[in-house]
């Protein structure tokens, strides 16, 4: 049987590169320490199969040396400090995926003759904050008083993603990449990024992060766009980052969410921290975490009682029950977002895109998939 021979120092590669112990793979691949140490080499069809167990492209392993991967968008994620070097191919394959359909978006709004985005690079960094923020609201619809009158924070954060996606905004929110369960992404890695362009600007949410986290993170990513920057991101309401434009960002969110004019007004310091907590979460239809940290914006809380009170929220949160399974349908529109999933397959039944890119871009996998994905979002064609 042929083989095909690699240096070894790729397959350790692809390992490291993917997080993945050779342990986990030697029921697929008994001799992979061989491959590993130069005692062996595999037949292609291994090396094919080693290379999809590991998300790399088969190219790649067929190189002298390791290549060197970056984020293609600025990379403001930090870890204690540092700049975060290796991305995973989750990560990579999700922002691929994301610049893709962006770019087909881009050349539809063309055809389509849609207006530019005006708000996308409308602000700037020594512009006031409130100010920015205030300007964000009102281009969003973004109303106080009609948020406090919701249920849930969970039902403000589906009104928040359909006032962006209504501005112009293609807002995805998916916890794997493209819809294979098994590559769930890692909000330890990042929480969002933002791809800023006039014509189709593009916020990707983590949606394997908690949802309390997910309304800071749309928030911070709009207000990316805001400044016409792309831009991968890992900060919280209560994180200090290093960039001047991650703080900048992480400024205006909270000021978008929980104005601090309003709660300074509102705030009961009498009442006690907890319930206090409470009330102001259902006040303002966000979470409890991003209420901790304007609370502490305010003066009414130290750093170190933020960051205590902070972690026991996030465990009080983690302990809550989470939904299982759901809608298929209804998940693929949040994963590719409902302004680019309406487009595409009004595109599609026009015959102006194919079914085969419909099925790619989408995630689905035949026509009469995509026709009953057409009558859920009630696409006009």
């Amino acid at each position: 049987m042929a083989r095909v021979t690699i240096e070894p120092k790729l397959v350790r590669w692809a390992l490291d590169r993917a997080r993945l112990s050779p342990a986990g793979l030697h029921k697929r691949f008994p001799r992979l320490d061989d491959w590993e140490r130069g005692a062996a080499q595999p037949t292609l069809k291994q090396l094919e199969n080693f290379a999809r167990a590991t998300h790399v492209p088969i190219g790649f392993l067929f190189l002298r040396e390791p290549p060197r991967e970056a984020v293609p968008i600025p990379d403001l994620r930090t870890v204690a400090g540092r700049e975060i070097a290796a991305p995973s191919p989750d990560l990579l394959d999700t922002i691929y995926l994301c610049q893709q359909r962006q770019e087909w978006y881009r050349d539809f709004a063309r055809t389509a003759r849609e207006p530019k985005r005006e708000f996308v690079g409308s602000a700037k960094m020594t512009g006031d904050i409130q100010a920015t923020a205030a300007a964000m609201r009102r281009a969003l619809g973004f109303d106080l008083e009609e948020r406090s009158a919701v249920a849930t924070w969970t039902e403000a954060l589906r009104s928040f993603i359909d006032q962006a996606d209504a501005l112009g905004v293609l807002v995805m929110v998916s916890g794997v990449v493209a819809t294979n369960n098994r590559r769930k992404l890692d909000p330890a890695e990042f929480r969002g990024f933002a791809l800023s362009d006039d014509l189709a600007p593009l916020v990707f949410i983590n949606g394997a992060d908690t949802r309390a986290a997910q309304m800071f993170t749309l928030a911070h990513e709009l207000a990316h766009l805001w400044l016409g920057q792309s831009a991968l991101s890992d900060v919280g309401p209560v994180t200090s980052p290093s960039h001047d434009v991650e703080v900048w960002c992480n400024r205006v969110a909270a000021e978008l969410l929980v104005p601090l004019a309003v709660l300074r007004e509102d705030y009961r310091a009498s009442v006690g921290l907890r319930p206090e907590l409470a009330r102001l979460a259902r006040r303002f239809k966000v979470s409890t975490l991003v209420v901790l940290r304007r609370i502490h914006d305010v003066g009414a809380l130290s750093r170190e009682l933020l960051s205590r009170e902070y972690e026991r929220e996030v465990e009080r949160l983690l302990r809550l029950p989470t939904g299982r399974g759901g809608d298929f349908y209804l998940t693929q529109s949040a994963r590719a977002g409902r302004r680019f999933a309406r487009a595409v397959v009004v595109s599609t039944f026009e015959g102006q895109s194919s079914f085969t890119e419909a099925f790619r871009l989408l995630g689905v996998k035949n026509a009469s998939t995509l026709h009953r994905f057409a009558a859920e979002l009630e696409a006009a064609f």
